[in-house]
């Protein structure tokens, strides 16, 4: 019976795993000491079918005692309640602030029966943007979340944060209580400096420093988190909550988190760890011990626990660029024998994706598609830079991009602007409704264009993508100089010069890609390839050279394997 009840209680998980795909994201963190340039990074694609990429904006105010602030799911715009608003709130853009501090997530579910609790009021999403405005830290924002689950209820599945400001990287984990009893169950832990970590939609957290009231504290001892000797922060009740509800038996110094709340299964493991894996695997030598796991072969003890999985951050044998993080979100598998440009899904054109649903069936028989970092359904994705070195208010960059992060170009948001890009300004357009002046729907349109014929069309995107990029890059040192000049005689104007930049970079990549639309689209109209002819003297026109490549060999030949003398000329 038990062997029965731990058998459909993982494909419970599995499920849930699978269905979750749904608004699946991927984080990559990069602490201090690990990066080249000194600063703190994370990355963050928001990978959902139906969320719609916009630049979100909250300027900072002040408001009047008693002022309260409605709160709406993030995932569905279901009105859930109020809270108190507080007294000052800071300026945000994206996912991080003038101070900047950055959040990102990624769901991993966790156990079904902790996903509902009748009138909680906190979504994942609400937590992440109102911490956003009211922390001035990692640390801060950590206690400004664990203390709102705990005064108005969590009402999000399982969730994994990546938490960073100038100094430090946070991964938090948290789930919810379930009906009954209001609040979440969390573990916090800093990760340590010159170290790398991510997470994907499979909870990581597994063991953890019980609380010694120095490096280790509860939530009991939270302001206590601003000693920067402290590096775990946990809810004093998770390991308890768990002994109550007969999911755990053992001593505290072996109480694994993930393990307890969210097992890592096949769908964990292939669809989500394996994400986490593509860029521990590109800064690490012998990451290849682990393929095996993330391929989906969990082995686990006794106790359920899963013995072959990876560690929760790694130190990388170098250190990492801002270019390598954009490139880590575009990730399809390249390289392993998951390719997704290789296997006879790519069709002739050899394009790594593959349509909805995850998993399908043959025969009665169930089968997957890979999950890959770079994904068709991102809403929006970014490379979030917290930058310690320069005056605060006029440090933080968000890189940020919209749609597939494969597609995407990378843009320089100052944190500290008064007003996001028109083209990419929350509003301008939804997912439903279409607008010609929409960032979103013109990338849409190029990359649903290449996956027509990716082989050819994906690396003139690549091409001008990462050209736009590298001048933006090479562009940011001056920015920062001319706005640390105005800072040191008006900071106002500082923060005007940086908006009018970065409205400038979004408005510059918007028309350079409608550009680069028109040009694609006469190529590569029809199947055929289209290059303009010099046109000689004494023509009026001239037609453009025509290629037309057709499919490749490799899949003329898989035709002949599967139809035999049918289209064969006689």
């Amino acid at each position: 019976m038990k062997t029965f009840l731990k058998t459909l209680f993982l494909a419970v998980v599995f499920l849930i795993t699978t269905v979750s795909q749904s608004k699946a994201c991927t984080n990559y963190i990069v602490t201090k000491g690990a990066s080249a340039d000194g600063s703190v990074m994370f990355s963050y694609a928001a990978d959902s079918h139906v969320l719609y990429g916009e630049l979100y904006h909250w300027p900072a105010a002040e408001w009047p005692e008693g002022s309260e602030l409605e709160i709406y799911d993030w995932d569905t715009g279901k009105y859930l309640g109020k809270i108190k608003q507080a007294p000052e709130t800071y300026n945000v853009v994206g996912n991080m602030n003038e101070y900047q501090v950055g959040i990102g997530e990624t769901t991993y579910g966790g156990r079904p029966e902790l996903h509902h609790q009748d009138g909680a009021i906190m979504d994942y999403g609400s937590l992440i943007y109102i911490a956003l405005q009211r922390s001035k830290s990692a640390r801060e924002a950590i206690k400004v979340m664990t203390q709102l689950v705990a005064e108005y209820g969590y009402y999000s599945e399982g969730e994994s944060f990546s938490i960073i400001d100038k100094d430090e990287a946070w991964i938090m984990e948290m789930i919810g209580k379930g009906q009954g009893e209001k609040g979440a169950v969390w573990v916090a832990l800093r990760i340590p400096d010159g170290y790398v970590s991510g997470h994907a939609n499979q909870a990581r957290i597994t063991t953890f420093p019980k609380a010694d009231g120095k490096k280790s504290i509860t939530d009991k001892e939270i302001d206590k988190i601003f000693n920067k000797d402290v590096e775990c922060v946990y809810a004093h009740d998770v390991i308890d909550f768990a002994r109550k509800k007969g999911w755990y038996k053992g001593k505290d110094k072996n109480f694994s988190f993930s393990d307890t709340y969210a097992p890592v299964d096949f769908g964990g493991a292939r669809f989500c760890e394996i994400r986490v894996w593509t860029m521990f695997n590109k800064v690490k030598k012998g990451m290849d011990k682990y393929w095996d796991y993330v391929k989906g072969d969990v082995k686990h003890d006794k106790k359920g626990y899963a013995t072959n999985r990876m560690p929760l951050w790694i130190k990388p044998d170098h250190k990492i660029t801002l270019a390598e993080m954009m490139d880590f979100m575009r990730d399809h598998l390249e390289g392993t024998e998951l390719d997704m440009s290789k296997d006879v899904g790519a069709g002739p054109f050899h394009v790594p994706y593959r349509w909805r649903p995850l998993t399908w069936k043959v025969d009665g028989v169930t089968y997957c598609n890979e999950r890959a970092t770079a994904t068709q359904q991102t809403g929006f994705s970014f490379v979030a830079q917290a930058r310690g070195w320069r005056p605060q208010k006029i440090a933080g960059i968000i890189w940020w991009g919209v749609d597939d992060a494969s597609g995407t170009v990378y843009m320089p948001m100052y944190t500290c602007i008064t007003e996001t890009p028109e083209n990419f300004k929350a509003g301008n357009g939804s997912i439903t409704e279409w607008s010609e002046t929409s960032g979103f729907w013109l990338f849409n349109q190029v990359e649903n264009f290449a996956y027509s014929r990716y082989d050819v069309i994906h690396p003139e995107i690549d091409s001008l993508q990462h050209k736009l990029e590298k001048d933006f890059r090479d562009l940011v040192p001056a920015v920062d100089k001319g706005a640390d000049e105005l800072y040191a005689v008006n900071p106002e104007k500082a923060v005007d010069y940086l908006t009018k930049f970065s409205c400038w970079a979004g408005d510059f990549t918007f028309k350079t890609w409608k550009d680069f639309y028109h040009y694609l689209f006469i190529k590569y109209s029809d199947g055929n390839i289209k290059t303009p002819r010099k046109k000689p003297e004494g023509y009026k026109y001239v037609t453009p050279d025509l290629k037309q490549p057709g499919y490749g060999e490799d899949w003329y030949r898989l035709i002949i394997e599967k139809t035999g003398d049918k289209f064969k000329v006689k």
